[in-house]
């Protein structure tokens, strides 16, 4: 790979990205973008690109932590600054991989020595590289609870802590944050999705000539980014100094009273929460006139602030599409932009000696409303029983008078209006039927400890929860458990030959910490789209229960997947993923109609866990089965076919639930056998509810005697 990165002024298109990024490159203030759009639309190379606009910064020779001469921290763990020399370097652009540690970010403390020789040894992290650069997430929406965590601290109080063991670092650690992401992967947490200043939507473009200019400036770079470099080397230089000349101009700016009205109101009308989102519009504002070379905020900056601004912070839930009503919003600027002043009257003769006010303000009998004036008149076009006041004249019937519409009431057949065309529905298919609101659910865990990736759903040992218990270490030591290491090396001390304060340790002393928190699952819906639950007010209840548990997979961080069954087949209708907004347009869509082949939904319901078991081993699945429990389609068997299917997923260990779908005053209680069959918790629609329930969730969490022994 090229050392030569791709010129920021190569990029085509994308111009709402390049102004984000030109923004915060002005004004860091503003609080960074997060890009989201779908692969392979060049959004990290824009990213890697900005790295070479930046001006250049001054630090303190020798410092780790890029403190700037002009006020050093305080606190660095570097030392006193005072009389260093000084010199400087470009920002930088630290990328932290989807991956990463805890230790990566924060740095790490070398226990071992702090321990043996009783010095503090210090190794920074990313943040601290990152400190006044960039720092750029690649696939943001990927990272792990803990490590956001940690973003969202330093983030909050622009500095990184460290706490290990009684050992304390802290250091300055303020950045320009950058993220990208694809939605189809997931979403990103609430918390961390605000901290974003900007965001930005991009797709690629749709035209061909664009498209063509696109490929043929990636094959020109491929095959010499140097020559290719030094083709837009003038047009990048130019750029640059716009973005110095835009910091200087930056304190000169005035925020009018009228603008930051403006601002306030478009925050209100689109009810975005708190009030950071009036603050980044703000400085956004700012640095949009900056950037234009004006000293004084405009309308039309207020507008390109809120359309970067506020897109994020206006979603209610998940499955809410980013973006804002243009017409409202021109509606809320137009109504508290600056009142225009009204034109005062010229004096007229009566006037002239001084007074200004009108001798006849009634208008007179020779005033314009007078008789003998211009205005209407009783019968004229504009008053009157024939003026009709100005208003928009009712139709006329074939004689004359206005047609007025038929009362059913009376007696009278309406006149038949025409019926839009519409695609006749496939036999013994119902429509599609939109879902209920989503509400809270009850909490459904897997049973045991497991080991998957950090969530907040089901117990496990992850890096983030509370010490359980200690270990000796897995491989590199990452967690000491500094008792349990004392304990383990004070009885061969004397053995050892101690002579000084510190400790003898021997490697097999150490131990880790065993910390246990919550895990991410795998949720599996096993959604019965047959016939039987058509009824359409059924389908709403039923389609609103599943929105309500995919809300609560999304807040726990789970994977997950649908399969529907009806007609003669079960289909995956979603391979499981972490985007849970897609599976909720599924579940919108969804039709009904058919037998129902739940044999067929268990059993895919079964491959599906299988393929995925392989794939990641450590991610446990949750399957919840949507169903009123009937069969039909394979014959007189059907129900014992789907027991059979059910037994075979209930050996495997997998922790079910089945959500009764059985309406109506006479119950056959087949969801419910169904659930014996798979040793699963039985709830219907109206005990999901969290409401009032919260005592029988421990009771009912599912637990199977395999899940235990998996455990």
């Amino acid at each position: 790979m090229s050392d030569v990165r791709y010129p920021f002024t190569a990029i085509v298109g994308m111009a709402d990205l390049r102004l984000g990024l030109l923004l915060n490159a002005v004004s860091p203030a503003v609080g960074g973008v997060l890009v989201r759009g779908e692969k392979g639309t060049a959004k990290s190379t824009m990213v890697r690109a900005l790295a070479g606009l930046l001006p250049s910064i001054a630090t303190v020779d020798g410092c780790r932590f890029a403190c700037d001469p002009a006020a050093p921290d305080p606190q660095c763990p570097d030392g006193a600054h005072a009389g260093a020399p000084v010199s400087e370097r470009p920002a930088r652009l630290v990328e932290l991989p989807v991956g990463v540690s805890e230790d990566r970010i924060v740095g790490s403390l070398d226990l071992e020595r702090a321990l043996a020789e009783g010095v503090k040894a210090y190794e920074p992290g990313l943040l601290a590289q990152a400190h006044r650069g960039v720092l750029y997430i690649d696939e943001v929406n990927l990272l792990q609870d803990h490590v956001v965590d940690l973003l969202l601290d330093a983030a909050a109080m622009g500095r990184s802590y460290v706490e290990r063991e009684g050992v304390s670092v802290r250091h300055a650690a303020r950045f320009l944050l950058v993220g990208t992401m694809n939605p189809e992967e997931g979403e990103l947490r609430p918390q961390l999705l605000d901290r974003f200043g900007l965001t930005v939507e991009i797709a690629a473009t749709r035209d061909p000539a664009e498209r063509a200019e696109v490929v043929r400036r990636r094959l020109g770079y491929d095959a010499d980014p140097a020559a290719f470099a030094a083709r837009f080397a003038a047009d990048e230089r130019a750029l640059a100094d716009r973005i110095t000349a835009a910091r200087e101009l930056l304190a000169q700016v005035e925020l009018t009273d009228t603008a930051l009205r403006q601002i306030t109101a478009v925050c209100a009308a689109f009810e975005v929460d708190g009030l950071r989102a009036d603050i980044v519009m703000a400085r956004t504002a700012v640095a949009l006139a900056a950037w234009s070379g004006r000293t004084e905020v405009l309308a039309e900056d207020v507008r390109k602030a809120a359309q970067l601004a506020l897109p994020h912070r206006r979603r209610r839930n998940p499955f809410d599409a980013p973006g804002l009503d243009e017409e409202q919003l021109d509606r809320v600027l137009e109504e508290h932009a600056e009142p225009e002043p009204e034109p005062q009257p010229e004096p007229g003769p009566a006037t002239a000696e001084g007074s200004q006010e009108d001798p006849d303000p009634e208008g007179g009998p020779d005033g314009p409303d007078g008789p003998d004036g211009d205005g209407p008149q009783d019968g004229g076009p504009d008053g009157g029983p024939d003026g009709g006041g100005g208003g928009a004249p009712e139709p006329a019937g074939p004689d004359g008078p206005p047609v007025e519409a038929a009362d059913p009431a009376a007696g009278e057949d309406p006149a038949p209006q025409p019926v839009p065309a519409q695609h006749p529905a496939p036999a013994r298919e119902s429509a599609p039927v939109a879902a209920g609101d989503p509400y809270r659910t009850r909490l459904f865990a897997v049973d045991g400890t497991g080991r998957g990736a950090q969530g907040r759903r089901s117990p496990a040992e992850t890096d983030g929860g509370h010490t359980v218990r200690a270990r000796r270490p897995r491989g590199r030591l990452a967690r000491l458990h500094l008792s349990a290491t004392l304990r383990a090396a004070a009885p061969h001390q004397v053995a050892r030959g101690r002579s000084s304060r510190a400790l003898v340790l021997h490697k097999d002393d150490f131990r880790e910490q065993v910390r246990q928190g919550r895990e991410s699952n795998l949720v599996l819906f096993v959604v019965d789209a047959s016939g039987s639950m058509a009824a359409r007010q059924r389908m709403t209840a039923v389609k609103g229960a599943v929105l309500s548990l995919l809300m609560d997979a999304y807040q726990r961080r789970d994977k997950i997947g649908m399969i529907t069954f009806r007609g003669a087949s079960a289909e995956l209708a979603l391979p499981p993923t972490s985007s849970v907004e897609v599976g909720a347009a599924r579940l919108e869509s969804l039709p009904t109609g058919g037998r129902t082949p739940l044999a067929a939904g268990l059993l895919r319901a079964h491959e599906v866990l299988r393929v995925e078991r392989l794939r990641d081993p450590d991610r446990r699945p949750l399957l919840v089965v949507v169903t009123d429990g009937r069969a039909t389609g394979g014959g007189r068997d059907a129900v014992k076919q789907s027991h059979r299917a059910a037994g075979l997923l209930a050996a495997q260990g997998v922790a079910s639930v089945v959500l009764d779908c059985e309406s109506g005053p006479v119950r056959l209680g087949l969801a419910g056998a169904l659930a014996a069959r798979l040793r699963a918790t039985s709830v219907t629609l109206d005990e999901l509810r969290a409401d009032g329930v919260a005592s029988l969730v421990r009771e009912n969490r599912p637990t199977t005697t395999a899940a235990r022994k998996a455990a």
